[in-house]
């Protein structure tokens, strides 16, 4: 439950900050009309994602059971992926990101910031439409990812309570930040979910090893690496909690432990080396000087 809770409550803070970014810009430079044009965009993306999410689920639903095997592999690969490459955006774009959303308010309006009495034409609105669609949407369709590789390893009503309950909790806090009434430290909150994240990542990429053996396409390093079933079983509360959590398992195979260990720590590595500083620029010689 708690793994689902974090991963949407970052998604939701994620897709909220860019909203309320274009939001916020639009009503403090007098663009308040155009604010319709966000929320078409915003629900287009959500209808997107709960297409995206149902399709696949079908999809999934029709494969005889060494195919859904393969199926859960390629899902949990994707949303692997996804993650990491999400967290890693985010650590790179969270410096500029409102000076980028703002650029391209302004240039999808045609009209310069500091005059915001003229009027855009109307088929700026598209501009404005696709962009809140596509930030939206990105983060509505890695969650789809996201949530079908947990939920394939959380059978059970307490997955999609705990995304639920992550989704409420960011949209609130969404509409907290468009409104001013709170402040997050969001280079803290992003930096520690990443690394949460990056042990879930850690957990479906075993976990993805684990689904290519059951699909017959992967036969290597089968041998147990431990085997803690008598003292942390997956079945005790604490073993549940941490599988559906960290996908832990009481007794892995070889290759899931490699592949489990050697992907945290890599990731680990590179997410928290600190970011090289700027190089300072060489003052021109006098005699090149006028």
């Amino acid at each position: 439950m708690l793994a689902p809770f974090l991963i949407m409550l970052r998604e939701g803070i994620e897709a909220a900050l860019l909203t309320s970014i274009i939001a916020g810009y639009l009503k403090q430079t007098g663009r308040g009309a155009w604010l319709p044009a966000v929320w078409v965009g915003v629900l287009l993306a959500v209808a997107l994602s709960l297409f995206a999410g149902t399709l696949l689920q079908m999809m999934a639903a029709e494969f005889p059971q060494k195919a859904q095997e393969l199926f859960e592999a390629i899902v949990g690969l994707v949303a692997v992926t996804v993650l990491v490459s999400m967290v890693f955006w985010m650590r790179k774009a969270a410096r500029s990101i409102q000076t980028d959303l703002r650029g391209a308010i302004d240039a999808a309006l045609k009209e310069p910031a500091g005059e915001p009495g003229t009027t855009a034409p109307v088929s700026a609105a598209w501009p404005l439409i696709g962009m809140t669609f596509f930030a939206v949407g990105r983060e509505g369709l890695e969650s789809v990812f996201f949530l079908l590789a947990i939920f394939q390893q959380s059978p059970g009503p307490l997955a999609p309570i705990g995304a639920l309950l992550g989704l409420v909790v960011a949209v609130g806090l969404g509409v907290a930040l468009y409104r001013g009434g709170i402040r997050l430290d969001l280079r803290r909150f992003f930096r520690w979910t990443g690394v949460f994240i990056l042990i879930v990542a850690a957990g479906l990429a075993s976990a993805s090893l684990r689904s290519l053996h059951e699909a017959g396409l992967w036969n290597h390093l089968q041998a147990r690496a431990y085997d803690l079933s008598d003292t942390l079983p997956v079945s005790s509360v604490l073993g549940t909690v941490l599988s559906g959590v960290f996908n832990y398992q009481d007794a892995p195979a070889i290759g899931e432990a490699i592949v489990y260990g050697l992907f945290l720590l890599t990731t680990l590595i590179v997410f928290l080396k600190p970011p090289r500083p700027a190089p300072l620029r060489r003052a021109a010689p006098d005699s090149l000087k006028g």
